[in-house]
């Protein structure tokens, strides 16, 4: 039974996975033999991970023809930018406050930052990805708030997914992301939060290409 969990719930990680970066693009239908062959597993175990997909929103299932990968939908960007804008900038208002917090969470984006540089010059989009979400979620994690932090972890693949997208249309981004990211922390380590939430909002429609009218 353990080992029937187990691989079902590796088998939900990694196509999750596969479709958050782009390796399942949407609009694409796969089938369990494809990924149970690719995984070397039953069947069982991957259609466990499909159901659990298709409830959350990843795919939808057709019996006997397979599994479409749910594409990103029109205003999903918009929707999740104006979300994390407000959950991020709250936060922030918290941290100001606290100079012992703020300058915790400096250390702790300055940290990151150094890694975002490093796989930028020598990782993938996937990691990437991962490290700009680990970056955000930093800032909101210290505003000491739990709700919003559990709120905003549910947010993180959908927010990686739409990442690397824009990274695959222009990977050029990453620089200007890191550069971005550079002055966002500034602005939390001089207490300005008035501008962080200006620059934070900025910084994600650029990098979803929300100010050029492209929601995807």
């Amino acid at each position: 039974m353990s080992n029937s969990v187990s691989a079902s719930e590796q088998a939900y990680l990694t196509v999750k996975e596969m479709i958050v970066t782009g390796e399942l693009p949407g609009g694409e239908l796969v089938s369990e033999g494809d990924i149970a062959t690719t995984m070397d597993v039953s069947r069982t175990p991957v259609r466990e991970a499909f159901l659990r997909l298709q409830v959350e929103g990843w795919m939808r299932l057709y019996p006997k023809r397979g599994a479409l990968v749910v594409p990103i939908a029109p205003g999903e960007a918009e929707h999740v930018v104006s979300a994390r804008r407000l959950v991020e900038t709250g936060s922030v208002e918290a941290v100001v406050t606290d100079s012992r917090v703020r300058t915790a969470l400096v250390a702790d984006l300055r940290a990151s930052l150094v890694r975002q540089r490093v796989i930028a010059a020598e990782g993938s989009r996937a990691e990437f990805s991962a490290a700009d979400a680990d970056f955000h979620r930093f800032i909101v994690r210290a505003g000491g708030n739990p709700l919003l932090d559990a709120f905003y972890a549910g947010l993180r693949e959908r927010q990686r997914r739409m990442t690397t997208h824009s990274l695959a249309r222009d990977p050029a981004q990453i620089s200007r992301i890191v550069d971005d990211h550079t002055h966002l922390t500034d602005l939390i380590e001089i207490a300005d939060a008035e501008s962080f939430s200006v620059a934070v909002d900025a910084h994600m429609r650029r990098t979803h290409g929300l100010n050029e009218g492209d929601t995807q």
